[in-house]
């Protein structure tokens, strides 16, 4: 089970896991050892994500999801296969969390009367200086 957040929990049976030869540290054993893990997640079919959650998911991990709809994420970082796997675990975790958290509305607001009138009166400030700078009508 891997515990999102109250509301949410993910069975490891909807994760399939699969271990390739990881690229990073490891010595000898970076030929020999599979410790890189390829996590692949159902976001589109998933029974236990939230429609909403899953919408936001889809659009906000939209670059790590195939065309059917399933999130895939690497975790190679690590020397162990273990490590690998808990951190790809965490990551989809992160993923689906900042997923179900609702975005603020925002709600427009009118610039107020005061601020339009500063506004205008730096305005003319500014433009009766540059006035001030001119060269009166009849001199060249």
């Amino acid at each position: 089970m891997i515990n999102v957040s109250r509301d949410i929990v993910i069975p490891e049976a909807e994760v399939r896991l699969s271990f390739v030869r990881g690229s990073g540290p490891g010595g000898q054993n970076v030929n020999k050892v599979a410790t890189a893990v390829q996590l692949r997640f159902d976001v589109g079919r998933s029974p236990s994500l939230p429609e909403e959650v899953r919408q936001r998911l889809l659009r906000q991990a939209a670059n790590r999801i195939t065309a059917d709809g399933v999130l895939v994420l690497d975790a190679r970082s690590h020397r162990t296969q273990d490590a690998n796997r808990r951190e790809a675990f965490a990551r989809l975790a992160a993923l689906v969390r900042a997923a179900a958290v609702r975005p603020r509305v925002r709600r427009p607001t009118a610039v107020p009367r005061a601020a339009k009138e500063r506004r205008l009166q730096a305005k003319k400030q500014r433009a009766g200086v540059k006035r001030g700078r001119r060269l009166p009508a009849g001199e060249d």
